[in-house]
């Protein structure tokens, strides 16, 4: 095997920043429990807190709407449920409205009764129809809305202002699921019109097994999905994983100061992959898109071979979410983008991050022409 790596897979995991990693070790020797009133708690405490203005920051929101959870799953199992509070008034929402491209955890993972599941058609570049999201609020009336912002496997971007005007004239509520988004573009909750934001620390360079849940306007939820002793303002009970919190709130802290763009690599490596491979599919490339993002298929060219292949020469790079046990399956973004079945087989996603360079693009280039070559996708 290459004994040098190029790790183009940023959507499914970044490494961690150094700065998260001197937090989480700064962190682990503080013993204090963050309830403590003592002055070892108050450490704890503090550090908590302080990474919770910084989860704040990156994504426009007050502080005290920041919870912190294990992860963006457990964030959007807690949100996607019936009952909610509306300035200060409990409402109970009868209808669960997602978009076809979610993520599985939003498919999967929400508290409403499979009858009260509707599903928003996007069109063929992979943005939400708001024609049939409008006709499904008349007719379900107030609703839960569940949209990502960010495709993880394609990095189309959706128009969140627009969606959001839909979902609250109706007297909707809007959950967005920012996990690809956080650190990658500009988000402000409050001009995207988003009512509660899920995030992930590991996907922005942070440490995995820690995320948040960003409550923004009066729209709130009553109780704890995960009762016990009262922490994170009674909305997550246990006790806080301190160094994690610690870690997450340095990656947002670095993720919003770097700002780092990859535009500019990724579409050196579309570009010249197109002149390689004239008759590759771009999967978005008319919409708009995380500027680190490439999904693509080189017609006759299985992604599973072509995985293999790639990480036998040093590259890392997936063939979608990378959420379902490592395997490789049709992908339901691309169902409901109406690709057919045949290109979508051999749909690879390139994910660029903060440690990616030029020698990683050429790399991915020069193996594919290879891969492809062998495989027959490409004449010699």
């Amino acid at each position: 095997m290459n004994a040098t790596r190029h790790y183009l897979d940023y959507n499914a995991s970044a490494p961690l920043r150094k700065e998260a990693r001197a937090a989480m070790v700064a962190a682990l020797d503080v013993c204090g429990n963050p309830s403590s009133i003592h002055a070892e708690g108050r450490a704890a405490r503090a550090l908590v807190e302080e990474a919770r203005y910084k989860v704040a920051y990156l994504c426009g929101a007050r502080h005290d709407g920041v919870v912190f959870t294990s992860g963006a799953t457990e964030a959007l199992a807690t949100a996607l449920r019936p009952a909610w509070s509306v300035n200060a008034a409990p409402v109970t929402f009868g209808a669960l409205i997602i978009g076809a491209t979610e993520h599985a955890c939003v498919m999967q993972g929400h508290g409403f009764a499979p009858g009260k599941l509707r599903v928003a058609p996007v069109h063929r570049n992979g943005q939400i129809d708001r024609a049939a999201l409008q006709a499904l609020l008349s007719q379900t009336g107030p609703a839960v809305v569940a949209i990502q912002l960010a495709n993880n496997e394609t990095g189309i971007l959706q128009d969140m202002p627009e969606i959001a005007a839909l979902v609250h004239q109706a007297g909707g509520v809007l959950v967005c699921d920012g996990v690809q988004a956080a650190g990658r573009i500009d988000m402000d909750m409050a001009a995207l019109g988003i009512d509660a934001l899920a995030l992930s620390a590991h996907k922005l360079g942070g440490p995995k097994g820690v995320g948040a849940l960003v409550m923004l306007s009066s729209a709130t939820l009553p109780e704890a999905w995960l009762r016990g002793g009262g922490q994170e303002r009674r909305m997550r009970g246990g006790t806080e994983n301190v160094a994690g919190i610690a870690g997450f709130g340095a990656a947002a802290g670095a993720a919003q100061a770097k700002a780092d763009d990859m535009r500019p690599l990724r579409d050196a490596f579309e570009q010249a992959l197109a002149q390689l491979v004239p008759e590759v599919a771009i999967f978005g490339a008319g919409a708009p898109r995380l500027p680190n993002t490439s999904a693509f298929a080189i017609p006759g060219l299985s992604a599973q071979t072509a995985l293999m292949a790639l990480d036998l020469q040093g590259i890392a790079l997936s063939s979608g979410s990378a959420c379902s046990s490592g395997k490789v399956a049709a992908s339901h973004v691309l169902q409901a983008m109406q690709v057919p079945p045949t290109l979508a087989s051999s749909a690879l996603r390139a994910s660029f991050g903060y440690g990616s360079t030029s020698a990683d693009k050429d790399a991915l280039l020069a193996a594919l022409q290879k891969i492809a070559h062998r495989a027959g996708a490409l004449a010699a």
